[in-house]
């Protein structure tokens, strides 16, 4: 039986992910905030009996070790832990104001995922199963987008982290797996005011994303379609690239919308 242990887990792509895995008959342990939420989506998951729900804000690390601590201690370890919370908002550096955005942003996105991780690593490696530590990355963080200078660089810094951890740990036998969502139909992209190509809705996603980990793949863009679109940007000249995309629309500053 698989050991999965989700952060971001009330809504989303995490929320998705939960119910993937919990369709295959894992047993889970769901990090979010809003504990009433975690409750009622895990009463209409199979075997609610296996899944523990841990109310927190990922960016209190001391929560998250002992959230980390809690599902290691009942259910002997864990298979695969997915560092999914993340939050986006459009950040103009011109404004004070948004200096308090790109704090949030940076610890939820970045810090959270390094939190995430680390109270299972000892564990993982006196393990002999398929272990998996799983890093959500975007297509956000392969070049900087306008107005989401935040979004962007904790992207980029995720993308980057777990490069780092997967070569750190190849000798462990822990697969350090990176998943970099394109554009996935979520809450957080309803509220998007321009085209996002090769919209993909979430249960699909998921569903990917869980091939993806299991095979252990150390990197998958998700739809494949913006995979070609990432590469494409980044051989794009800096000269080209600046001049496309400083005429695109920009995410919505929080309080625009």
């Amino acid at each position: 039986m698989t050991r999965v242990f989700i952060t971001g887990a009330s809504s989303g792509i995490g929320a998705a992910l939960a119910r993937e895995y919990a369709a295959q008959g894992a047993s889970l342990g769901l990090v979010a905030r809003r504990r009433e939420v975690l409750a009622a989506m895990v009463a209409q998951l199979p075997n609610p009996e296996r899944h523990r729900v841990y109310a927190l804000d990922v960016t209190d690390h001391a929560a998250l070790a002992a959230a980390a601590r809690d599902f290691i201690d009942r259910h002997g370890g864990a298979d695969v832990v997915i560092a999914c919370a993340g939050v986006s908002d459009g950040t103009l550096t011109e404004h004070a104001a948004d200096q308090q955005a790109f704090d949030t942003i940076l610890s939820t996105n970045v810090s959270a995922t390094v939190a995430t991780f680390a109270p299972f690593i000892a564990c993982m490696k006196t393990q002999a199963t398929p272990r998996r530590l799983v890093g959500i990355g975007s297509v956000a963080g392969i070049r900087g987008l306008p107005g989401a200078g935040a979004y962007s660089a904790s992207k980029a810094a995720v993308l980057c982290y777990c490069e780092s951890l997967r070569v750190e740990l190849r000798a462990s036998g822990i697969r350090v797996v990176t998943i970099a969502p394109g554009y996935i139909a979520t809450p957080m992209t309803e509220h998007n005011a321009y085209p996002m190509p090769f919209l993909m809705p979430v249960e699909r996603f998921a569903a990917a994303a869980v091939q993806a980990i299991a095979r252990g793949d150390s990197y998958r863009v998700i739809p494949w379609q913006m995979g070609i679109v990432a590469k494409l940007l980044r051989m794009l000249p800096n000269a080209l690239y600046d001049f496309a995309f400083s005429r695109a629309p920009h995410k919505a500053r929080k309080g625009d919308l």
